[in-house]
């Protein structure tokens, strides 16, 4: 039975009475996953698209995993490049990837566990992954903007404008902040604990004196009226007392995002893209930025010093004579000019010599 929040999965497509058919083997592979304690949603992604590729093969008239070699996989690859969604759009490169992992590291799986002689996908090359930047980045007014827009005269905005500080403040995934318990805030030393956040790991982050006012007063005011017993101590509750969704959590932020007609899209994520950059604008070391974030590698975080561009404009205005140029004939445009008219008499002065000494003398004057 599926734990509360996560959903049923749906049987793989095959026939469950072949022990060496896919939908078998594959059902031992996600089984052999979360007794290695991989998250659910890990599992769950794999379920996903392991059935994307199963349902291809079957089409194909193949329904065991020894009868796929490397030339098959590679077509399996082929297939999803020209694939097109329903607006016509193609498949990214990046959905492409995610499509192509769960299915190298399920051969690799059963070629280990000796249910395979070999491992049809060890050479399967996978698309390089562009670099992209995040598609918008609130400004500190901006941010305050969105802030703004819950009706905190009302319980569910006191929550809603919770959420929203809580995801400026610390840029905590939206998962993470699905998963928060009453008791995972420290008010005494200004932390918050995110319990097993990606890659199944713990840590301990600060969160703002303003956050942490707001949830206060959403734990005082708000929460004693959406909860619902017994009390499993889920931190942020929907109308029905219930823990968040994914999608619903993306709903309400996306909402607010929308409502402050600031012409940029986004949801919980675009606060985490916010907080990086403004605290790196700040100054802050991208080393902290990675602890804040939770992220495994530095290459990761250092994506937002591209973002960063304040620092990277005050450098440009201080350095290229162009942009010096600019600014101060636009900010002493007076002097400027009188500058010029100067250096301009000083041309015609050297005109009027040059003149004299090639004996022009009736040209200089």
């Amino acid at each position: 039975m599926p734990r509360r929040g996560e959903r049923k999965r749906r049987r793989l497509p095959g026939d469950p009475t072949d022990q060496r058919g896919f939908s078998t083997m594959v059902e031992q592979y996600l089984e052999w996953m979360a007794i290695k304690n991989y998250s659910p949603r890990t599992v769950e992604n794999r379920h996903l698209y392991l059935g994307y590729f199963i349902t291809w093969c079957q089409e194909r008239g193949l329904t065991r995993p020894q009868e796929i070699t490397k030339p098959i996989l590679e077509r399996y690859a082929r297939w999803l490049y020209h694939l097109r969604q329903e607006d016509g759009r193609p498949l990214s490169f990046r959905a492409q990837h995610s499509r192509l992992v769960p299915v190298r590291a399920f051969f690799k799986w059963a070629a280990r566990q000796n249910l395979l002689l070999f491992n049809a996908a060890s050479e399967l090359e996978l698309p390089k992954l562009e670099q992209r930047l995040p598609k918008a980045v609130l400004t500190a007014a901006e941010a305050d903007q969105v802030l703004n827009q819950p009706d905190v005269e009302d319980v569910l905005g006191i929550r809603d404008r919770s959420i929203l500080e809580v995801l400026y403040s610390t840029g905590m995934r939206r998962a993470e902040v699905i998963g928060l318990g009453r008791y995972d805030l420290d008010v005494d030393r200004g932390t918050v604990m995110v319990r097993q956040g990606k890659g199944r790991k713990d840590r301990m982050i600060p969160i703002g004196e303003r956050a942490l006012a707001w949830l206060d007063r959403y734990v005082t005011e708000a929460r004693p009226e959406l909860v619902v017993e017994p009390d499993d101590g889920t931190l942020f509750l929907t109308n029905d007392g219930a823990a968040f969704t994914p999608s619903r959590m993306t709903q309400l932020v996306r909402g607010y995002v929308v409502a402050a007609e600031l012409g940029k899209s986004g949801a919980c994520h675009l606060f985490r893209h916010t907080m990086a950059t403004l605290m790196l604008e700040g100054g802050a070391d991208i080393r902290f930025i990675q602890q804040m974030l939770g992220h495994a590698k530095l290459e990761t975080t250092q994506i937002y010093t591209q973002v960063s561009i304040r620092q990277l404009k005050e450098i440009h205005a201080a350095t290229h004579p162009g942009a010096r140029l600019g600014r101060r004939a636009a900010a002493e445009d007076d002097d400027f000019k009188e500058d010029l008219d100067e250096l301009l008499d000083r041309e015609e002065e050297d005109d009027d010599l040059d003149d004299y000494l090639r004996g022009d003398v009736g040209a200089a004057g």
